[in-house]
């Protein structure tokens, strides 16, 4: 934060002195360091205002990995390909290219090479519409959305396709139907695709600002999202994840990560959700659901329509990972842009690790034995160990201890997509994955942060065989007990492997707040 008040400092004195009676139109945006002096070499004409003397003005050639001319070595991240390639791959190099295309900056690359204009702009007055493949992004300018029969509807909206009626969707340009049309394949559902809202699209004969059909024109930069989900917290990031990777697809001008933006969510439930201030980090103004709309013909200046949470072969939820790879750039970007733009405290890494140990508070996937196993834990004087509830912390709470722990312990449960936000050499142990075994351990190698989950079935104890509210066994649908000494040896395997990792502290100070006696805090 100082880093870029300084170099916004410096942005301003560097125009005052070329313009003295110059208003100041330009500033940086609030980014991590790494991440600005790309954005700044995404926009040469910006970098080249700043003073000789700005330390991101170097000569770096660092880059995100979309650009055409980014090269590997100055990419923000490479994936980590260790496993082997045999059966999925022809070489190792096709191995690591498919991962970069399926699920990092190179999945950005690729819609950035299919955005295409469906309804092209004769002059700067028209509207314009251009979209990826499948029309899984979209943005236009100058666009009329018909929401008066949204107050008419008797029924809340949420996950609906028929929200818009033909001509519902209105823009004065030149409308290829043919290639719109054949981009309708993806609208299996709703969230898939924004084809059950652009199929209604139709031309006025003049330009909508001009047209005097406008109840409501919206001046600010507004993207539309249909949401996943508020409350669990795998499905919303889903939604907050692929908001992030919409902004480097809408990236073409030097505002792409201005706050100064409005939040559109697709539906008429009122927005609640535990992770709402999320939404902070991409916009400085309050969330609007159609409800703030209904009843009114709405003319947006600059909309976008960005990636979406269940898009087929999408990022996050429907990710097809190669085998053997890890470590997406882009998932470890988000990580750090949240982090940052939400101000959670860093904490460097004691002598002691660092365990935060998930206690339930649900009905379901309770562990019986919580208490021994944490007792007996304890005892360990290389580890400080603390328990939390996070359902009774505000998320910016919640985020201050994950972005400070080592190692994160935890049932299978939304609260695990925590470990999105632990230290590049943080360990997460999924106790027990409850027969769903793909769902974090993918997310960790995504973030790129180590994996374990319970290996041994004859040394952890369900209490019944579960029971699932529409019948039949499950083993989400009840509570375990597990071996206290093969759970130390699980730790003790992910304690190893956090000390060992490459950005892990060596030179870890031997202080007496490291010879604390631990204490078993409960939040």
């Amino acid at each position: 934060m100082l880093h870029l008040l300084i170099l916004n400092g410096l942005l301003s004195m560097a125009m005052a002195q070329a313009k003295p009676d110059a208003k100041l139109t330009l500033s940086l945006p609030n980014l991590p360091s790494d991440h600005l002096i790309r954005y700044l070499n995404t926009f040469p004409k910006l970098k080249q205002q700043l003073p000789s003397n700005a330390t991101t003005r170097s000569t770096s050639l660092a880059c995100w990995g979309h650009e055409r001319d980014c090269s590997a070595e100055a990419r923000f991240q490479n994936p980590h390909c260790a496993g082997d390639h045999t059966g999925w791959a022809r070489s190792k190099e096709a191995q690591m290219q498919t991962f970069y295309y399926q699920a990092d900056f190179g999945y950005i690359q690729q819609q950035l090479l299919e955005l295409t204009p469906m309804c092209m702009p004769k002059y700067l007055t028209d509207s314009s519409l251009e979209c990826t493949r499948y029309l899984r992004f979209c943005r236009g300018r100058n666009l009329l959305f018909d929401l008066r029969d949204v107050a008419q509807r008797e029924e809340r909206i949420r996950y609906h396709m028929d929200v818009l009626s033909p001509g519902q969707l209105l823009g004065h340009c030149d409308l290829n139907r043919t290639r719109l049309s054949a981009e309708m394949d993806h609208i299996g559902s709703a969230l898939q695709s924004w084809g059950p809202e652009l199929r209604n699209f139709a031309v006025l004969p003049k330009p909508v600002l001009e047209s005097h059909l406008c109840d409501v024109v919206v001046n600010t930069p507004t993207f539309i999202m249909k949401i996943d989900a508020t409350y669990n917290m795998y499905h919303h990031f889903c939604d907050f994840f692929n908001l992030y990777a919409s902004l480097f697809v809408n990236q073409s001008h030097p505002a792409a990560f201005n706050t100064d933006v409005q939040i559109l969510i697709w539906e008429t439930y009122p927005y609640d959700s535990p992770f709402r201030d999320t939404f902070k980090a991409f916009s400085q103004r309050p969330v609007w659901t159609l409800s703030d709309l209904e009843g009114k013909r709405v003319c947006f200046r600059n909309i976008v329509l960005p990636l979406l949470p269940r898009m087929i072969f999408g990022l996050f939820y429907n990710t097809p990972i190669i085998q053997g790879c890890s470590n997406s750039g882009l998932f470890r970007a988000f990580s750090e842009f949240i982090l940052h733009r939400l101000q959670i405290p860093f904490k460097p890494p004691q002598r002691r690790l660092r365990i935060t140990y998930l206690s339930r508070r649900t009905k379901y996937r309770q562990v019986l034995n919580e208490l021994d196993l944490l007792s007996e834990l304890e005892k360990n004087e290389d580890y400080l160990v603390e328990r939390v509830s996070y359902e009774r912390l505000s998320f910016t709470e919640q985020l201050a201890i994950t972005r400070n722990t080592d190692i994160l312990i935890g049932m299978h449960g939304a609260g695990l997509t925590h470990l999105l936000f632990l230290p590049n050499w943080a360990c997460i142990f999924e106790l027990y994955n409850c027969e769903d075994p793909n769902c974090y351990k993918d997310l960790s190698r995504l973030r790129g942060v180590r994996y374990r989950t319970w290996e041994n079935r004859e040394l952890v104890f369900p209490q019944d065989e579960g029971h699932h509210p529409e019948g039949g066994a499950h083993a989400k649908f009840t509570n375990y007990r597990f071996d206290v000494e093969e759970f130390l040896h699980l730790v003790s395997e992910a304690a190893s492997e956090v000390r060992s990792h490459k950005d892990f502290p060596q030179d870890m100070l031997d202080t007496p707040e490291n010879h604390r006696v631990p204490q078993h805090n409960e939040l």
